[in-house]
């Protein structure tokens, strides 16, 4: 959507020879066709009209109204000067790039059409306040995203950081408008790698695909045969393995496979099993919706991370810390499980502190909907837990006829002590949220050595707990494993302040670059990117192929 200039306000409108130049080249641009220009002249005194017109325009938006309101009803997009042409053209430039950004194409026929009938300064200044509006509408889309999380999924509890309307739209008109367009974007080296890898599926796309899926359920070294070569084939074309003429699967295939199941979070023993085949055989269609998807996800989240934070990808089970753009720390993690409210949530907040030797306070939701019923059944059921009352004393619990009780009438609270077999294990990392998800130890840790490992009730178990501790407390302290240990040690509870607060963000990304080149995937486990593309689609989102 782009208008067109208009004549300097002292001036008859289409007085220059070079105005309706522009005129004739931008309605080119928009529609292929010129517009119909007003033969009869605008004089000065009709300049009340256009800011009587922008004021109307303009006052069913807070944010134009203001804008308009205190730069005296003066034209921004349609006058006839330099700048206001450069922000056109870089508007309509921008406009125009918007699928290639992942966006949603703009529609302009409405606008255009209004355009090719302008015949008065009252229709200008309706043309200026779309074009302020169009230009609102597209930053917004840009640089925060054209979706709101939390209608896509009850889990997208991310608060995204919009700017100030007002102060866009204000800065642009004092920037250079192309780099101040250009800045809108994220700028994380994260997304400049997505808008590459999109542009090379589109290329893939244009080009037919990765060719015929892979039949069959397994193959392993040694063997050969159609699905061997087939399997050969779409490695190559994925990239994996160089151009060979091999007919058998051999060592070079079995690193390829490996390096395959590396980049898709699957156990790399370089055997092509179901699981490996499964992803082999998911065309590229689908990975540049996954590419789309974590662009805009990369648009809800673009803001400063912090120097130092804690990054949790929950599709990859995994925790990071990230010191200056460079990963520090890594350690596997187990996320909540794929069921009703035990989904983990994604959002941003800060870590607090530390607790040492921590006491499990059983949440309101597992207290009455896993431990009452099995106290109905059996007063000594789960007799690791003390029952407390209001008052914080602990209760006998042969004094209590649990069947009287409902999971709303139930009057105690459930603790766990400091121990060995404490379910929050013995540290936890505190990020106060009213979600009361947190990163915690856990005893249970055989199921780290799950591929998949979504077992939790919602917050995220840590496989070196201890490790991520002296990673955090050495910023404070010049011998953290010591100072961790002593706690530990004494067996009581310990609150240990983080003297720096940590920004903690858990996000969900099935579709993550690598900074040396090349993608990692992982599965959708809870299936929210799927909405999310649903909702994309909805927008008018669409997947792109090139050449071809």
């Amino acid at each position: 959507m782009l208008f067109f200039p208009v004549s300097r306000l002292s001036q008859p409108r289409f007085a220059h020879k070079s105005l309706k130049a522009g005129l004739l080249a931008m309605s080119l641009a928009l529609t292929g066709a010129p517009l119909v220009l007003a033969p009869a002249p605008v004089q000065a005194q009709q300049v009340s009209a256009f800011m009587q017109s922008v004021a109307e325009a303009a006052s069913s938006s807070k944010v134009l109204s203001e804008f308009y309101r205190a730069n005296g009803y003066k034209p921004v997009f349609t006058d006839n000067s330099a700048r206001a042409k450069a922000r056109r053209q870089a508007l309509l430039r921008a406009v125009n790039a918007a699928p290639a950004k992942g966006l949603a194409p703009y529609d302009t026929s409405l606008l255009v059409a209004n355009l090719r009938a302008i015949k008065s300064d009252r229709d200008l200044g309706r043309a200026e306040v779309a074009m302020a509006q169009l230009f609102l509408d597209y930053a917004r889309d840009i640089q925060t995203g054209q979706l709101v999380p939390s209608r896509i999924d009850s889990g997208l509890v991310r608060q995204v950081p919009y700017r100030d309307g007002l102060a866009v739209l204000t800065n642009f008109t004092k920037s250079n408008p192309q780099a101040y367009l250009r800045k809108l974007e994220p700028s994380s080296p994260e997304y400049a790698r997505l808008l590459k890898e999109k542009a090379n599926l589109e290329q893939v796309l244009g080009k037919g695909g990765w060719g015929q899926t892979v039949p069959g359920s397994k193959y392993e070294p040694g063997d050969s045969g159609n699905g061997v070569v087939i399997l050969r084939n779409r490695l190559m074309a994925m990239g994996y393995l160089p151009r060979s003429a091999a007919t058998t699967y051999d060592a070079k295939m079995q690193k390829a496979v490996q390096q395959f199941q590396m980049d898709h979070g699957l156990t790399a023993d370089g055997v092509a099993g179901k699981a490996t085949l499964d992803e082999v055989n998911v065309g590229p269609e689908k990975r540049l919706a996954s590419i789309l998807v974590a662009l805009e996800r990369e648009r809800w989240i673009n803001m400063p991370l912090g120097e130092r934070h804690v990054w949790v990808n929950l599709t990859d089970f995994s925790a990071k810390i990230i010191d200056d753009g460079r990963v520090t720390f890594e350690t596997r993690s187990v996320i909540g499980q794929n069921v009703g409210d035990r989904r983990s949530p994604e959002f941003s907040d800060e870590m607090e502190h530390l607790v040492i030797n921590p006491t499990w306070n059983v949440p309101r939701s597992i207290a009455v909907k896993e431990y009452l019923p099995m106290m109905q059944k059996n007063p000594n059921a789960a007799g690791h837990l003390r029952l407390v009352d209001s008052r914080g004393r602990t209760v006998n619990r042969a004094n209590v006829d649990f069947s009287q009780y409902t999971s709303r009438s139930f009057p105690f609270n459930l603790k766990q002590p400091p121990s060995n077999r404490n379910a929050l294990g013995l540290v936890k990392f505190m990020f106060p949220n009213k979600y009361n998800i947190y990163l915690h130890d856990t005893p249970s840790k055989s199921l780290f050595g799950r591929e998949v490992r979504a077992f939790s009730h919602g917050c995220i178990r840590l496989q070196q707990p201890f490790d991520f501790a002296y990673a955090l407390l050495a910023k404070q302290t010049s011998d953290p494993e010591g100072f961790f240990q002593a706690k530990l040690k004494s067996g009581v509870e310990s609150v240990v302040p983080l003297e720096k607060h940590v920004p903690v963000h858990l996000i969900y990304r099935t579709a993550v670059s690598k900074p040396k080149g090349g993608m990692e995937y992982r599965r959708d486990i809870y299936g929210r990117d799927a909405k999310i593309w649903a909702a994309l689609q909805n927008k008018g989102v669409q997947l792109r192929s090139v050449g071809g």
